[in-house]
């Protein structure tokens, strides 16, 4: 391989940003020198004439010869002139990689390699996209669009995490050259397990580990050509940082919405933390897949239940997906009903004073309770339990502490319980009921208690089914079943509900009805009242890890009183551990740094220790977006002023992982900054949009037998034991709907993408094929794969669609290459005037991009600019008036090609902040329509007429038309159908036809 080299020589002096980044635009002019006041370019050299080869390309390389060779050309720019102050001296054969022995030379598509390099150096060197602090110029209107930031792990960037960063950046690109003023940050969620983890596990710090994690993360976005703003780049680890979340934690302690408290929590010994729901799967650690139990620990908690009815009514007013909302909703959990006592009995079936209090939303079913359910943690489960059931409860409650709450919710999986041995009263029938014990009942939602109505709940049907336990029907409706083989959750008229022990009779009366009569009698009979439930709980916030924010507390040693660090004393920051391994006593790993926890209350100088859990790793990232507003203030979270211009966020693109509980927790926060007053706005994000994943790529799977032999995926559920075989693509072919072994093909084969992972090995590394095909390809092709927020399969070769295009552009406009395989430094356009056809072609390719852009459809504005280069490539000429506009529709999508273009176009600024064009509606009205034509009632073809057109003149037109003009020719018309706009059809004499006899 024969490589290039560059050479940067300097010519003048590079002017700071401040000098280059004024309002209303920012020049950026890179290699000029100020004059009294005036901008002055470096000298440039003459453009040199034109070669044979581009007087010849600019009049007929439309042709179609030209055009086939166009899309196969080689491309890379050898040149040496002045670019932005640096010299650009290309030596050899930048594109060639010679195979002589086999006399085949591979070439690039275009010169990506030298572009993109080129300018990003130069949007680093230049701050480009640094959005100006205090000097912004707060007329212009704003545009803040955020990614949810990155936990920067070691394994680097796959291919689908540029998926939502690329389309905020064609979002930024796209506002900035609109005039807006575009907030475009990105930082790094650096706390967490992983990291301590990878300390325990290597011996190394987690701050080098994070710190290098984070140093590759910012070189893989920065190689994707992303518009950040790095200036305001931040990492929840930085003291100055997290001083700020401590302080926000010190606030809701003194509003009492921060408090301990004893609760059932996941504990995971290997890992010796607290784990949340969401890092448990199937038991076990979803880091390390360790065994998970449930345990009561003294945790701190977040009352967000506080703030349950606000973040549920202001749902309504966000621009966020319909999904997300109702998944909020859903957790939430907000439900009207009752809570009704259930008393225990006593062996001889006699009330005792305990009583078991359940919640329930359908108080009209209560006739037809025929049993109750206790959580295995429920704390009255030791005072009900019988001598003979003692020891299978006590199994059971060890069982259920390994499941996680969403196992035991879960829907699909099978019912389990234990008999109590005891009983309860039902206090409108006065019936005695059996008290079991099941995992399907969580302590931590209601009163951690049922009552179970088995006609009318699937889940306590289920059960009762499986454990032979009553089923009485107390509801009916036209919906239910005749047969009451199936359980009724619908409302209806209430039956077999009276009692004349209690007097309670609701026989006859509708669900809602009947409700409010047995709240109203439990409430009058002192049996229950009336309540509104919440499935949300308090938000568990301390975890037994090291690398986290240490919370800003302490206790005094004479009586364990907490007392908040004062907030002239933040940050407290972290003690330097060098054994970061569980104790394996439930304390956490800080425990071990005993002269950090000895301190003295600075207040009363009397005697403490320090909190040594620290906050979970949503904390540092529930704020952030504030954050980016004033990075660097050392006196405030983030100045008035410049919250209440830059917010709420504009656009905050995510995983649909984070749907819920990062979502909610900011929302959450933010609320009671609301409150107190740091902030102006009620929400954070107007508008939320979920990225779909990028799966890996498709895998093709073959079942054999036990004897080894391949059998077609179709026979799959009667195989029985089979094992599954991977199949290379090469081997594979579609037949019909599936795809089938080449050698063959009566084996169906199994066809799957997976999610990315290390484990699956489908993994694809964004740095590989930005050095195979460029970051401008990457960039295309993850919009050009289908809608944003549908899921995906990477296709590496359908990458090189894209690629082509790309390809295509630039030899559109810079010309074909030389016999080297570079190429001039100019573009082949005309300072001419443009005909109407290319102006129309522009203005509908600008409308059509503009509109897509906005609406977030970018694979359609996509495929809007291929059909203009399709349409450019049959023009004898290209008028610069037509192409330089093309170029800036082109630049958020590919924005090192287009800013390479604008720059041999003849333009000395970046075309980041140039005016984005506007379609013009002159050039937007069709004057042409197609217009079908038929024979005798059958459609023959079409033709192109003026919207004007006369029937006389649509006849003549499809008289000279070559495929028309076979049906007419020589013969009689009888008469014309026109439409105008529509359709012409043409009816003929039918020629007189001689029968002869048989």
């Amino acid at each position: 391989m024969i490589k290039p080299k560059i050479v940067l020589a300097p010519i003048l002096s590079t002017p700071t940003h401040s000098q280059t980044h004024t309002p209303p635009l920012s020049p950026h002019l890179f290699g000029a020198t100020m004059i009294q006041s005036q901008w002055l370019l470096p000298p440039q050299p003459p453009a040199p004439p034109l070669s044979r080869h581009h007087r010849s390309l600019l009049f007929s390389h439309r042709r179609r010869s030209l055009l086939h060779h166009h899309s196969s050309a080689v491309s890379t720019s050898s040149f040496s002139t002045k670019y932005f102050g640096f010299r650009v001296c290309n030596c050899g054969a930048s594109d060639s990689v010679s195979e002589e022995s086999k006399g085949v030379v591979k070439v690039r598509a275009y010169p990506y390699h030298e572009i993109e390099q080129r300018w990003q150096k130069f949007w680093d060197e230049n701050r480009t996209f640094r959005t100006p602090d205090d000097e912004l110029d707060t007329s212009k209107p704003k545009f803040y669009v955020l990614d949810m930031f990155p936990y920067p792990s070691g394994a680097g960037l796959h291919v689908g995490h540029p998926l939502g960063y690329t389309a905020t950046d064609i979002l930024a690109r796209f506002k900035r050259m609109q005039g807006c003023n575009v907030l475009h940050p990105m930082g790094w969620d650096a706390f967490g397990l992983p990291a301590e983890q990878y300390a325990i596990e290597t011996g190394t710090h987690p701050k080098i580990t994070t710190l290098k994690n984070i140093d590759r993360f910012r070189t893989q976005l920065k190689s994707l050509g992303f518009s950040f703003d790095w200036d305001r780049e931040i990492s929840t680890t930085d003291q100055d940082y997290y001083k700020w979340t401590q302080w926000i934690f010190l606030q809701l302690l003194k509003k009492g919405l921060a408090y301990q408290a004893e609760v059932p929590v996941n504990w995971c010994p290997a890992l010796g933390t607290v784990l949340a729901n969401e890092e448990v799967v199937d038991g076990v650690s979803e880091r390390g897949g360790h065994p998970v139990i449930r345990k009561p620990m003294k945790q701190w908690m977040l009352k967000i239940t506080a703030y349950a009815d606000r973040l549920l009514e202001d749902l309504e007013d966000l621009d966020w997906p319909d999904s997300i909302k109702e998944m909020q909703r859903n957790w939430i959990g907000k439900s009207q009903g009752a809570e009704v006592d259930f008393r225990i009995l006593n062996r001889d079936n006699q009330d005792t004073d305990a009583k078991i209090t359940v919640y329930t939303t359908r108080p009209d079913t209560i006739f037809g309770v025929t049993y109750l359910v206790l959580a295995p943690e429920h704390p009255l489960l030791s005072y009900v339990v019988s001598e003979v059931q003692q020891n299978i409860v006590e199994e059971y409650k060890e069982i259920a502490s390994r499941k996680s709450d969403l196992e035991r919710t879960e829907l699909q999986k099978e019912k389990s319980g234990v008999f109590s041995g005891c009983y309860a009263r039902n206090p409108v029938n006065g019936e005695a009921i059996p008290i079991w014990v099941a995992d399907y009942v969580l302590g931590s939602y209601g009163t951690g208690a049922i009552m179970a109505v088995p006609a009318h709940d699937s889940r306590d049907h289920e059960f009762a089914k499986k454990y032979s336990l009553p089923i009485h029907w107390v509801v009916t409706s036209d919906e239910c079943c005749d047969d009451f083989e199936k359980p009724f959750s619908g409302e209806g008229d209430v039956i077999n509900s009276s009692s004349s022990k209690t007097g309670l009779n609701i026989n006859g009366l509708q669900s809602k009805e009947a409700a409010n009569e047995v709240i109203q009698w439990v409430e009058k009979t002192g049996n229950g009242n009336r309540k509104v439930n919440y499935k949300l709980r308090d938000w568990l916030f301390a975890r037994q890890r090291y690398w986290g924010e240490p919370i800003p507390v302490v206790f005094l040693d004479e009586n364990g009183e907490t007392i908040p660090i004062p907030e002239s004393e933040l940050p407290l920051t972290l003690p330097e551990l060098d054994d970061f391994t569980p104790t394996g006593t439930g304390d956490p790993p800080l425990s071990k740094a005993v002269s950090w926890i000895k301190t003295v209350d600075s207040s009363s100088g009397k005697p403490a220790r320090r909190e040594t859990n620290t906050m979970p790793q949503w904390a540092g990232s529930c704020w952030y977006y504030l954050r980016f507003m004033d990075p660097k203030n050392s006196t405030q979270l983030v100045d008035k002023k410049k919250e209440m211009y830059w917010g709420p966020v504009d656009v905050y693109v995510g995983g649909a992982e984070h749907a819920v509980l990062h979502l909610l927790y900011s929302r959450f926060w933010h609320k009671v900054l609301y409150d107190i007053g740091v902030v102006s706005t009620k929400e954070p994000f107007k508008c939320v949009i979920n990225q779909g994943i990028i799966l890996g790529e498709v895998q093709y799977m073959a079942c054999k037998d036990q004897d080894g032999n391949f059998v077609s995926a179709e026979f799959l559920d009667a195989l029985g034991e089979h094992t599954q075989e991977r199949i290379p693509e090469e081997k594979v072919t579609k037949s019909g709907n599936y795809f089938v072994l080449k050698d063959d093909p009566s084996i169906r084969l199994i066809s799957r993408a997976h999610k990315m992972s290390k484990s699956r090995g489908n993994v694809v590394n964004p740095d590989d094929v930005v050095a195979e095909y460029g970051a401008d390809s990457l960039r295309l092709y993850e919009m050009f794969m289908g809608p944003l927020r549908d899921s995906k399969t990477w296709n590496t070769s359908g990458i090189e669609g894209v690629h082509r295009f790309l390809g295509r552009s630039w030899r559109l406009i810079v010309g074909s290459p030389l016999s080297d395989g570079t190429y001039e430094n100019q573009t082949v356009t005309v300072d001419e005037n443009p005909s109407l056809e290319q102006l129309k072609a522009l203005h509908r390719c600008i409308e059509k991009v503009s509109d897509e852009i906005e609406a977030t459809r970018f694979n359609t504005g996509i495929s809007a600019m291929m059909e203009f280069v399709n349409s450019a490539y049959k023009w004898d000429k290209l008028p610069k008036s037509i192409i330089e506009p093309f170029v800036l529709l082109l630049s958020p999508y590919a924005p090192h090609m287009a800013e390479e273009l604008w720059l041999r176009l003849g333009h000395t600024t970046t075309l980041a902040y140039e005016p984005f064009p506007k379609a013009n509606p002159a050039y937007l009205q069709d004057t042409t329509i197609t217009l079908p034509v038929q024979i005798n009632g059958k459609t023959r073809g079409t033709v192109q007429v003026e919207v004007s057109c006369t029937e006389d003149d649509a006849f003549k037109l499809a008289s000279l038309d070559q495929k028309l003009s076979k049906y007419l020719d020589g013969k009689a018309v009888k008469k014309r159908v026109y439409v105008p706009g529509k359709i012409l059809n043409v009816i003929l004499e039918r020629e007189s036809t001689k029968v002869g006899s048989r």
